[in-house]
């Protein structure tokens, strides 16, 4: 009788350590998207330095050059990518950097004129935006002139109607053909709970239902 009651208890306990593996074995998937939704979270936010900055669709630029003031334009960056200029016509600026456009201006300019000196400068920036969307006073997209929290975009769309489910906000994140979901809870956050209040990026959608 012992005996079989110790190969009943070592069965069992088998039987459980199966489960056990097979559960773990089904989590990676989604313990590997939790710790990239974290890692991206985390991430420091976007750069608008010279160097890190590149041209977007709606930005407004200065293109300038030198002793040539019928070649120089204050241009807006078209829904295309595009910029018109003298002699050169369209030329792509949007996901250039200011440098790199300038390089790609003075190139095509040479063909006309010799050694021409172009400088290319970002007047406004409008191409960095961020969406909000849902159960929000105003729902739209939002220019980002700084970098700002997500409770920073909720405030410029006003705050939360009634009905809004403050602890299933989120925030989509496209990258590339990828798109991330970063939980954001807001009660946790008033609630003096540890979560992190992480910077939007330009592209960003705060979905509150």
């Amino acid at each position: 009788m012992i005996q079989r009651i110790l190969s009943a208890l070592l069965a069992s306990a088998c039987l459980a350590h199966i489960v056990a593996a097979q559960e773990q074995s089904a989590k990676p998937g989604q313990d590997s998207q939790r710790a990239a939704a974290q890692d991206e979270a985390s991430a420091a936010p976007f750069e608008l330095s010279a160097a890190a900055f590149q041209i977007g669709p709606e930005d407004i630029l200065d293109i300038s050059v030198w002793k040539n003031p019928e070649l120089s334009r204050t241009v807006p960056v078209r829904p295309d990518g595009k910029v018109s200029l003298p002699l050169v016509n369209d030329i792509q600026a949007a996901g250039l950097t200011p440098a790199m456009l300038r390089d790609q201006v003075t190139t095509k300019l040479s063909e006309f004129i010799p050694a021409p000196e172009v400088s290319v400068m970002v007047r406004e920036v409008h191409s960095r935006k961020v969406a909000v969307v849902g159960a929000v006073k105003t729902p739209g997209r939002f220019e980002l002139k700084s970098p700002m929290t997500v409770l920073e975009v909720i405030a410029l769309a006003q705050g939360f109607t009634d009905f809004a489910s403050l602890d299933r906000i989120v925030v989509l994140r496209q990258n590339g053909t990828t798109t991330t979901r970063l939980p954001f809870n807001y009660r946790k956050i008033t609630a003096g709970a540890e979560q992190e209040n992480f910077f939007v990026r330009p592209g960003d959608i705060v979905v509150v239902p």
